[in-house]
């Protein structure tokens, strides 16, 4: 699969005249907890010649595609989107950043996004974003006495997010096992999750689970907590000079 999402990339940057700077994965199977039959959700950053970039008119700065009867997602942003979304530090984009499944890359520039977004990370944005997803995702899971795995796992990543921004200063990292071990948790709440892990590796994506009220408490406890202190939160203090110099060195390069 990684061979085909790589020519299916060299495709595109032909066909589109642009060069990939990071293409990554997310969703669940950068989380840490896939199913066998969980999509690749390709996320790319691309830029184009410098040309492109001296119009009146800003082109269009997104590409979506979809290959393999959607198996394969992709989802790509241009470069000033992508600067212009981590200014005001946009989860999504800084979980893609992050990703530790890379299919192409440009080195030095995946390096220099890393410890710019760092000037740029707001915990009150973070928490708002991690905190909706928490809630509604969570929404679905306890309306019914059975619920899909997959959603309890949304809702349980979202709402251990919220603790990471409460008890950590530095930008939350996109594998769950990460998040697990920088939060304040049970080490019997720990084995459980891993259980469910391991659960989840087996079975479909439509699989319906029971039960776990442990983890719902959890989950519960921790919106809760984030709720009350989510507009009290510092926001981004970087300076937009940093992302003006990497767009330009970009361009030169």
């Amino acid at each position: 699969m990684q061979n085909k999402i790589i020519n299916y990339l060299e495709e595109l940057e032909s066909e589109r005249a642009i060069k990939i700077l990071l293409a990554c994965e997310t969703g669940s199977r950068a989380w840490g907890f896939p199913s066998p039959d969980s999509d690749y959700d390709v996320r790319l950053i691309y830029i184009h010649k410098r040309d492109w970039y001296l119009r009146l008119s800003e082109g269009k700065d997104s590409i979506n595609l979809m290959f393999d009867d959607n198996e394969i997602d992709i989802a790509a942003w241009d470069l000033r989107k992508s600067l212009r979304l981590l200014a005001k530090s946009n989860a999504a984009m800084i979980e893609r950043i992050q990703s530790p499944i890379i299919y192409k890359s440009d080195p030095d520039f995946h390096q220099e996004i890393l410890e710019t977004a760092k000037h740029f990370y707001s915990k009150i944005a973070t928490m708002h974003h991690y905190l909706s997803m928490a809630k509604s995702c969570f929404s679905e899971a306890k309306a019914e006495p059975t619920y899909k795995l997959k959603k309890l796992f949304y809702a349980l990543r979202t709402a251990s997010v919220c603790r990471w921004v409460m008890e950590q200063d530095e930008m939350p990292p996109i594998e769950f096992h990460k998040v697990l071990n920088g939060i304040n948790i049970s080490e019997g709440l720990v084995s459980k999750i891993e259980r469910l892990i391991k659960l989840k590796a087996d079975v479909s994506e439509t699989y319906f689970h029971t039960g776990e009220e442990a983890i719902f408490d959890f989950i519960s406890d921790s919106i809760s907590q984030a709720n009350e202190i989510k507009n009290t939160l510092l926001g981004g203090k970087g300076d937009m000079n940093l992302l003006d110099t990497l767009f330009i060195k970009s361009l030169k390069e």
